[in-house]
């Protein structure tokens, strides 16, 4: 696809060649195992270096070398390759890098899985992992070492949403020989441009906006040609492989991704305001508002924002933050995100090594959908309102614990399953 065009058009555009499959505007899924071919001389021809069995079912159909070649191209990197979740993305890009020996440095507001990941696994492979400030910045450079091999970020960072100097922390990476990869998944290929700040690997969890219909999971790792051929290696290694079916699915939704991408930024950010004035909420945690630490590095690097972000309630009872949860009609509790539904989840205190979360209210994250924006804030308001009720009932009333439907009693959902 040519690079000279709008991303708008490269969206509905890139990843097609309907002359290649009997005029069909989108790349059909192709399933199966045995691919044959038709000579000797063929079949030894389609033997790649390092990989003699290329040609098997394993390693891709049209449909996924669409996905794939669009996903480096919205990128902007040289080759991406695709993985059955989000978390497989991250966990097979860690190994591809590392060995038993070397150290990684791992942003502290990282994603809960990713975390248990690295101090689980990749310490017993005999990888030691560090957690750093997601502030440090060019600071980063007290912590590299000569067995630095990899530095993983994440902007913004995992439920408190900070922003990350991503240039800063990749130049003195790369001083350092080390590689860059990042969790990229709340900006999409859009509003980030992770190979023009110094990224090596930039990671996509497709199930949330790619997507984007909460009806599939996938993951996309793209790399430069610095990185590609660990990548590459690492997950064949491993024998990553994903459903055509599924892989249809992301292609379907990247060709709405700019459209839905706006409405979930402009409606986050009017929410996000909204919170911000509520006398309900003690802070909200969104990098879009002028107020937030990290907007200032955020307005340089991004192109715009997602729908999700936090907030913080007031210290609340129990029956308090039942009576919050259980009163929304618009927002659902689930994991996930990046849907055209909206979501609101009760979280832990996140998990800190270098800076304690020492908030004392209810973390609330926020997925804003695509409703309309009115009847949001509307539910999001009568929900507040429901809370600061429940503060003056007694307890057998309608917001008392015993009186909570079963599925909704427990709303405390653990950081490291999400």
């Amino acid at each position: 696809m040519e690079s000279n065009f709008n991303i708008d058009t490269r969206l509905l555009h890139a990843g097609r060649n309907p002359a290649s499959h009997g005029g069909l505007v989108n790349t059909p899924v192709c399933r199966g195992s045995t691919i044959v071919a038709p000579t000797l001389q063929e079949w030894e021809a389609r033997k790649t270096p390092g990989n003699p069995y290329a040609s098997y079912g394993r390693f891709g159909s049209a449909t996924t070398l669409a996905l794939q070649d669009m996903m480096a191209e919205l990128e902007g990197g040289h080759r991406s390759l695709v993985f059955p979740s989000g978390l497989a993305a991250c966990t097979h890009a860690l190994l591809a890098f590392v060995r038993s020996g070397d150290h990684v440095l791992m942003t502290d507001s990282v994603y809960g899985p990713t975390r248990s990941f690295a101090e689980d696994v990749l310490s017993r492979l005999g990888v030691e992992v560090e957690f750093y400030d997601p502030t440090i910045g060019a600071g980063i450079r007290q912590q590299m070492r000569k067995n630095t091999r990899l530095v993983f970020v994440e902007s913004p960072g995992s439920a408190t949403f900070d922003i990350q100097d991503i240039p800063a922390i990749s130049a003195q990476a790369h001083e350092h020989g080390a590689f860059v990869v990042m969790d990229n998944t709340w900006a999409s290929p859009l509003f980030f441009k992770a190979f023009e700040h110094g990224v090596d690997v930039s990671i996509q969890a497709a199930t949330k906006y790619l997507v984007g219909h909460s009806d599939a999971l996938m993951g996309v790792a793209t790399a430069n040609e610095r990185a590609w051929p660990l990548l590459k290696a690492g997950a064949h290694d491993f024998g990553q492989t994903t459903s055509p079916d599924d892989i249809f699915l992301v292609l379907r939704g990247l060709r709405t991704l700019s459209l839905r991408m706006q409405r979930h930024w402009e409606s986050g950010v009017r929410l996000a305001k909204f919170l911000q004035q509520h006398s309900m909420v003690e802070r909200v945690l969104h990098p879009a508002l002028p107020e937030d630490p990290g907007h200032a590095l955020w307005k340089r690097d991004f192109q715009g924002a997602s729908g999700l972000f936090a907030f913080v309630l007031l210290p609340l009872t129990r029956a308090q933050t039942i009576a919050f949860f259980n009163s929304l009609k618009l927002f659902g509790i689930g994991l996930s995100w990046g849907g055209f539904e909206s979501l609101a989840l009760p979280m832990d205190a996140p998990k800190r090594a270098v800076a304690p979360w020492t908030s004392q209210g209810q973390l609330v994250r926020v997925h804003v959908g695509l409703e309309d924006y009115i009847d949001l804030e509307a539910d999001m308001a009568q929900a507040l309102e429901a809370a600061a009720k429940a503060a003056a009932r007694k307890p057998g009333t309608s917001s008392d614990v015993s009186a909570v439907p079963p599925q909704h009693s427990a709303v405390h959902l653990m950081e490291n399953v999400l």
